[in-house]
């Protein structure tokens, strides 16, 4: 019997968590603001995850990290913020069966970026089910 990968399975996870993300977003944001909801949710996830961090005892002292380090994780905090806003406005106006696919164009993207900036070599097929996916939004996207 094959073992499913760790990495396949937190992948399948945060695949699940993130549906549910625009599911409770969409019902969430019928009163209020998409930019305040936004806010609402990083206050609750700080929250949450200091309380994961500390309960696991992975708190460190974050003056250790390198300046490298803190530069991409900021860089990468700034990105998370951006995406969450638009998401949330998409949301907030759009379709969440339409949204979430159009949001998970980020797959077609990280594999380009991954390909450009940091030398992956996806095989033929794996870039065959990029492609696919790609597909997949450009015709969820365009009406007929």
């Amino acid at each position: 019997m094959m073992t499913t990968p760790s990495w396949f399975f937190w992948a399948a996870l945060s695949a699940c968590f993130a549906a549910l993300t625009a599911i409770f977003a969409k019902i969430g944001l019928q009163d209020v603001d998409s930019d305040f909801a936004t806010l609402i949710r990083t206050v609750i996830i700080v929250f949450v995850l200091a309380a994961f961090v500390w309960y696991a005892d992975k708190w460190r002292d974050p003056r250790a990290l390198s300046l490298g380090t803190l530069f991409f994780l900021s860089l990468s905090a700034l990105a998370t913020g951006a995406s969450w806003v638009c998401y949330f406005r998409a949301l907030q106006v759009g379709e969440a069966s339409k949204v979430a696919p159009v949001d998970k164009f980020s797959l077609v993207l990280v594999a380009v970026f991954a390909f450009i900036f940091l030398g992956e070599r996806p095989s033929m097929r794996e870039w065959l089910g990029i492609g696919l996916v790609a597909s997949g939004v450009l015709i969820l996207a365009f009406k007929r």
